[in-house]
């Protein structure tokens, strides 16, 4: 029997090299970044004002918080800034220090590396497959305790797509509120949601101080290079224990100003919102005619698929798929998911058929 080989689903690199592929012509299905790349008019206004970078970028991000008030219908007084949302998760589990967290899995892993960093007891809630991975507010409330310090949310989930919405939320903010549970919310894949679906907390902010909301620009404006992020919350106490914890000028004059930019350019918000859309009805409703798996209602730009074919594992398609140079994400390393599931993301029309063929063929 073949040895499976040890590599991280994402690592391009090192899948590149084991199956003798060049890494360009690899197709990253399982990234799950926005298939239109780098705004055209992002990299324009780059091009022509690279001398940024010969001054310190302003200390408060007066005009980057305008923009992200602008962008999110907030309050500037709301927002910190950083050098992705990476850095804000960081420290924000840093200076909550929870004893006791609770993350809704199966999600994504670095909410668990960095809670064991702090030390701790990190418990999960795990979401039932049985329920589509959707969350049950009343059963997940009835398992709250007081004991708990520190909730973690991914809305829309990251691997499941399946989310939240703002009114189950609020009932759960509610409850936490009354518990002394504070409540992180990380919406890195909120922008790509179908529209009508009301699912983000940021309308909540004013109302409730007990959580924090968590962006980044890498998805969906297809920007992981930058490393710009953002957070959203009304306890203006916790918000300074962030600035004064955090190194200044945490993010560079480059994603300062690039992502003023992207959050004001309206046109490649909604071309990359209309393309994720129809690419995700269309692909979901193709495979949901398949008998060898199933798919789970999607939120975000990615789908999960559970392999139904007896004998067939999540590598096994990874495989088949990475031979065509389609690289998707084999999901058997995500903590509380349990049996043979892969996940892919939105690309376009042209690589979505060709991923609809390996899935095809099984």
């Amino acid at each position: 029997m073949k040895k499976k080989p040890e590599f991280h689903g994402s690592d391009l690199e090192k899948i590149a090299d084991y199956y003798h592929l060049d890494k360009e012509k690899i197709v990253l299905f399982g990234a799950n970044v926005n298939p239109l790349g780098l705004s055209g008019q992002v990299k324009k206004d780059l091009a022509e004002h690279l001398d940024i970078i010969s001054s310190y970028p302003d200390r408060d991000y007066t005009d980057l918080k305008k923009a992200i008030a602008a962008y999110t219908n907030t309050s500037p007084e709301h927002i910190v800034v950083g050098n992705g949302s990476t850095e804000l998760i960081s420290l924000l589990i840093s200076q909550r220090a929870p004893k006791r967290a609770l993350l809704l899995g199966p999600t994504y892993s670095e909410y668990a590396r960095e809670l064991n960093l702090v030390g701790g007891t990190l418990e999960y809630y795990n979401l039932k497959e049985e329920q589509d991975f959707r969350l049950d507010i009343s059963d997940l409330t009835d398992t709250l305790k007081s004991d708990i310090d520190l909730l973690i949310i991914c809305n829309p989930n990251n691997p499941t797509s399946s989310a939240i919405s703002t009114a189950d939320m609020k009932k759960l903010l509610t409850v936490c509120r009354s518990l002394g549970i504070f409540v992180m919310i990380d919406e890195t894949y909120i922008e790509f949601a179908p529209k009508g679906a009301a699912l983000s907390a940021v309308p909540l902010v004013p109302e409730f101080d007990n959580f924090m909301v968590i962006r980044g620009v890498s998805k969906f404006f297809a920007a992981p290079g930058l490393r710009f992020g953002y957070g959203l919350t009304s306890n203006q106490a916790f918000l300074q224990t962030l600035l004064t914890h955090q190194n200044p000028w945490s993010l560079n004059s480059v994603g300062a100003y690039a992502g003023e930019r992207m959050l004001k350019d309206t046109d490649y918000i909604k071309k990359t919102w209309t393309l994720i859309d129809s690419e995700r009805t269309r692909m979901c409703t193709k495979l949901s005619g398949l008998d060898t798996v199933k798919i789970y209602p999607a939120y975000a730009n990615f789908v999960l698929v559970r392999i139904l074919k007896e004998g067939l594992t999540s590598f096994d398609v990874f495989e088949k798929a990475i031979h065509q140079n389609l690289m998707i994400r084999d999901c058997s390393s995500f903590e509380s998911l349990n049996g043979e599931y892969v996940r892919f993301c939105i690309m376009n029309p042209e690589d979505n058929d060709r991923l609809l063929d390996v899935f095809r063929s099984l």
